[in-house]
């Protein structure tokens, strides 16, 4: 099999000759080293290379360069290689560029030019780069097939976990003789769909979650039985939690029932998360904290339920979906919340078949030149009008609200005016979805005089408020009326603490009724919904870990 591939791109060819040079020294034994003087030759390369069914690791590219420069070249490479890490070269003058790199192309260093001595400025700056992919390896030639239909719930359920989970795959449709052709390989038909074809040939028909994640080298079962915490659920709150444990020496484990990032994840760019100033996306984000995460020690299951916690002594058990038991010294609940059910006739039955909850980059390209509604008047709403605007032929926001201030930022508020093919129908709430094999209409009521239309409509995406899915807890752990779980000075009644609380002193601010259980972001009561404060609740609550783990 072919080494992987470091490839340097920079347009002076005595410094490309350097580079190549400097990385063949060190890496050599390992690595092929390819190098070009242009961004153009780079992209024609990395074609060659991605028809060949080779990997590359890593791309170093030079900022300036004419026709395209480094963040125009990382762009479009990103598109052939996306797990391919990437450095850009940068003189001093060019530190602002370096940034907008980080910022705009998930670029994860910058060298400043010159780099000598290597030993000391070039080659850990790679070290890195291939050790993060190493730990998660471009593999082109093993992909996974996905064989089903555009209009079937299942098969987009699966396109789903497998785009949030970041595992390369091919799409087939039965409709196509390509996909036919891989139903017969499988011993299957048309009404066994979703099929999926790992790279060991071995079919999975209509596979669960965590079949899938086994197939895709996720890891889905856990390595001990002990650990110092276990955080469930992997959004922001999460994967803040896992960060701050792990790389504070604690054995941390994080349980993911469907894909790390939660909702935040979905999120198309996210504008006012500090440090960002032109923006990330919510795949951006939370890829690059579970990288941190992975990075400091902490061991990652994904698709897999916790369905039951419990207090035995000082010990924390949680049970997961197979009945697997797990024990921790402290846990923290950092479940998030879901979209909640657009409550209309007939949209249970389109869900998945036009009617998506959340935006989703699986059908970007589906919605080219459509007509496309999003229901909700959030930031989640906006984002995701912003985003789909650019593909659509126009995105009706459709609000309940009697304007937008009162639930969107007003930056996201001022964007979407200044965007042509963004309608806002306020006052308006969708009461019928309409449709056979798919969605076809909706039908729309205005508040105001109680006037319904309906309006032709084969996307809609809804972002309608969120509710907590917490009713595996049970008793076990105090929850408000809406089923969030209280925390600190909440669960005091008159001063007096929980029924069954033991420690000599109240509940910490993020500390449930079960000492030693934490809850962070949006699944607490009275949490600020906000990809930042959820970030910052997880780092915090670790630190009433360890006050807790003192106390024992």
């Amino acid at each position: 099999m072919s080494l992987p591939i470091l490839l340097t791109v920079d347009d002076d060819p005595s410094v490309s000759r350097a580079v190549a040079r400097d990385l063949r020294r060190r890496y050599g034994r390992d690595y092929r080293v390819m190098r070009a003087t242009s961004g153009a030759d780079a992209l024609e390369a990395l074609r060659e290379v991605k028809l060949r069914g080779d990997a590359v690791a890593a791309i170093l590219a030079d900022y300036r360069m004419p026709q395209m420069n480094g963040i125009e070249f990382l762009e479009q490479a990103m598109d052939l290689f996306p797990r391919a890490r990437r450095a850009l070269l940068t003189a001093y003058a060019d530190t602002e560029a370096a940034i907008q790199a980080i910022n705009v192309v998930d670029v994860d260093h910058y060298l400043l030019k010159p780099w000598d001595p290597p030993e000391e400025k070039l080659y850990p700056v790679v070290d890195t780069l291939v050790q993060s992919w190493q730990e998660t390896p471009d593999r082109p030639v093993n992909e996974i097939k996905v064989v089903g239909h555009r209009w079937s719930p299942r098969s987009y359920k699966v396109r789903d976990f497998l785009v949030r989970n970041a595992v390369p795959y091919r799409w087939y449709s039965v409709e196509e003789p390509d996909g036919l052709r891989l139903l017969d390989a499988a011993e299957a038909g048309p009404d066994d769909i979703p099929v999926v074809i790992p790279p060991n040939g071995r079919a999975l028909v209509r596979p669960t979650g965590a079949e899938i994640a086994s197939a895709a080298g996720l890891s889905t079962d856990p390595a001990q039985d002990l650990y110092d915490l276990v955080v469930v659920g992997g959004g922001p709150a999460g994967l803040g939690a896992s960060v701050y444990g792990a790389s504070e020496g604690l054995r941390t484990l994080l349980v993911e029932k469907r894909a790390i990032g939660g909702q935040a994840g979905t999120s198309s760019k996210i504008e006012n998360y500090l440090g960002f100033p032109d923006g990330v996306s919510g795949a951006q984000l939370t890829g690059r904290a579970r990288r941190q995460a992975r990075k400091f020690g902490t061991e990652i299951l994904t698709a897999r339920r916790v369905v039951r916690l419990e207090a035995r002594g000082s010990a924390r058990i949680l049970t997961l979906d197979d009945d697997t038991e797990v024990t921790a010294h402290a846990v923290v609940l950092a479940i998030g919340v879901m979209y909640r059910v657009l409550d209309a006739e007939g949209c249970d039955e389109l869900t998945g078949r036009g009617i998506y909850y959340g935006s989703t980059f699986i059908e970007a390209d589906a919605i080219q030149d459509e007509d496309i509604y999003i229901i909700g008047g959030a930031n989640s709403a906006g984002q995701a009008a912003v985003f789909l605007s650019r593909r659509a032929r126009s995105v009706t926001l459709v609000v309940r609200g009697k304007e937008l201030r009162q639930s969107m930022s007003h930056y996201l508020i001022e964007e979407i005016r200044s965007i042509d093919n963004i309608n806002v129908r306020l006052r308006t709430t969708v009461v019928g979805a309409h449709g056979d094999e798919h969605l076809e209409e909706l039908t729309l009521c205005e508040q105001d005089g109680g006037q319904t239309e309906r309006v032709p409509c084969r996307h809609a995406f809804v972002f309608i408020g969120a509710t907590p899915h917490t009713e595996w807890l049970g008793d076990t752990v105090k929850r408000d009326q809406h089923g969030f779980i209280c925390t600190g000075s909440s669960l005091l009644v008159e001063g007096a603490r929980p029924p069954g609380w033991t420690p000599d002193r109240d509940p910490f601010y993020l500390e449930s009724s079960i000492p030693g259980v934490f809850a962070a972001g949006d699944v607490r009561s009275q949490s600020v919904r906000r990809v930042a404060s959820a970030v910052g609740e997880g780092a915090m609550a670790v630190a009433l870990v360890h006050r807790y783990l003192e106390e024992r």
